[in-house]
């Protein structure tokens, strides 16, 4: 006999006080009907995007893997091993429209692939990135079509580098060649943007005070909602809420301690952590919940930002980062330049593995995302943008070759790549920008 009892939708939401939250996939989610239920549990193709932007470049001596797989992985690229099975290296890989050189034109170019019009005014213009493509065709059914994340708090204006204009260095993702669209920093406003209300700073300094937790506010609504789960997916909610609850009492308790400081501070605003590590764990965290409860299926991440002089002592780096990155073969530049790209390497790493621990269906999160990282730059003392240094990382549903090294003999079009993960998350186009074939070689043949 087919028991067809009707499931829970996957929009359902949990509503408090100027609240609302989304709840991730679970098994009530799925028709009971035994057969649909048994191919619904794995969602049969990439249901995520995610892109991570790593700023000037890197030493390729201390990243190049040695062969055609991931056995043994240099000393940059070891924070991965636990999740190499699951993660390609790229190399040969070019933005020819991102010359003449430049720190803007690596950024602009990263995810559009597109010449930057050279302005210093605001007639800029560029072109549609990748993560906005997919956001039409894949971002549509969630609450926000698309997350677009930083870690510099504070733009850039007017003319930044070489005659281009700020905008090109301050935004990964355009949803037009003239519409740049702006990255948040900050933890507090994300999580707000997520899951609670918005409003102006006042404003949202004002709910804090009227509410220890947003939690708090579905508690009641939430018990009532698990009497109508099995075991494991009560498992599954709980394990939800309480990261959301641990991520929001860490931007709280970086609150009070920002509060507590009586230094003037005023590049951040109240929230940010101090430690650049501890910021950017919680903005990764803040993707996780993201892709967890189905808020969004799109995410742009830049770890900081071109012609950065953001400075890194918690590893042994107190100079500032884009000097640096002008090594002029240097060794102990390029030291320290390999120690940045290790150290931005290990928290997307770290970010995996949360991935990977995250249950959804019958895989994992990560089972059901790609990520794309890496830099429009490859060479960052001659402002090169061939040989980038790029990783994808994920499952694809189960068809992508992980633990791999795959290398283009010649300079093929970074383009190739974000058309193959396009077409990987089901958007149908033919071509972007300069492509000129596919990078079909990652994955296996999907299943007809």
């Amino acid at each position: 006999m087919i028991n067809m009892k009707k499931a829970i939708s996957r929009r359902a939401l949990l509503r408090g006080t100027g609240v609302a939250f989304s709840l991730p996939l679970l098994d009530a989610m799925i028709p009971a009907s035994t057969a649909l239920a048994n191919t619904a549990a794995k969602p049969s193709r990439l249901r995520r995007l995610g892109y991570v932007y790593m700023p000037m470049g890197f030493n390729p001596k201390e990243w190049m893997p040695s062969g055609g797989n991931l056995d043994e992985l240099s000393s940059t690229l070891q924070p991965l091993e636990k999740v190499k099975n699951q993660v390609s290296v790229i190399t040969g890989m070019e933005l020819r429209n991102a010359y003449p050189g430049s720190h803007a034109t690596s950024n602009s170019a990263f995810l559009s692939a597109a010449s930057a019009k050279r302005t210093e005014s605001s007639d800029y213009f560029l072109g549609t990135t990748v993560d906005q493509i997919a956001a039409r065709h894949i971002g549509q059914q969630t609450q926000l079509p698309s997350l677009e994340l930083a870690m510099d708090l504070l733009n850039n204006v007017g003319q930044c580098d070489n005659g281009y204009a700020c905008v090109y260095q301050n935004n990964l993702s355009w949803s037009s060649p003239t519409t740049p669209l702006p990255a948040e920093a900050h933890p507090r406003i994300v999580f707000e943007n997520l899951f609670g209300e918005g409003g102006t700073p006042d404003d949202r300094r004002a709910a804090l005070r009227r509410r220890a937790s947003l939690l708090d506010s579905v508690t009641e609504e939430m018990k009532r909602f698990k009497l109508q789960l099995g075991t494991g997916d009560r498992r599954k909610v709980d394990d939800y809420f309480q990261s959301i609850r641990d991520v929001e009492g860490r931007i709280q308790r970086a609150e009070a301690s920002v509060d507590e400081n009586p230094l003037p501070d005023l590049d951040r605003p109240v929230g940010v952590p101090v430690a650049y590590a501890d910021h950017a764990r919680l903005m990764f965290d803040l993707q996780l919940l993201a892709f967890q409860g189905d808020i969004t299926r799109v995410v742009s991440f830049q770890l900081a930002r071109e012609a950065s002089t953001r400075t890194y002592p918690e590893i042994g780096v107190p100079e500032p980062h884009h000097p640096i990155s002008h090594h002029g073969n240097n060794a102990d530049k390029l030291a320290k330049l390999a120690k940045i790209n290790q150290f931005h390497v290990s928290l997307f790493a770290e970010f995996l593995e949360k991935m990977a621990a995250t249950p959804e269906g019958n895989g994992s999160l990560l089972d059901h995302s790609l990520y794309l990282f890496g830099s429009g730059m490859g060479d960052p003392d001659a402002h090169d943008h061939t040989d980038l240094p790029i990783v994808v990382a994920g499952g694809a549903a189960g068809n992508m070759r992980g633990g791999q090294h795959l290398h283009y003999e010649k300079h093929t079009p970074l383009a190739n790549l974000h058309l193959t993960l396009l077409n990987r998350a089901g958007v149908p186009i033919e071509s972007f920008a300069d492509s000129n074939g596919k990078a079909d070689e990652l994955f296996e043949p999907l299943p007809l």
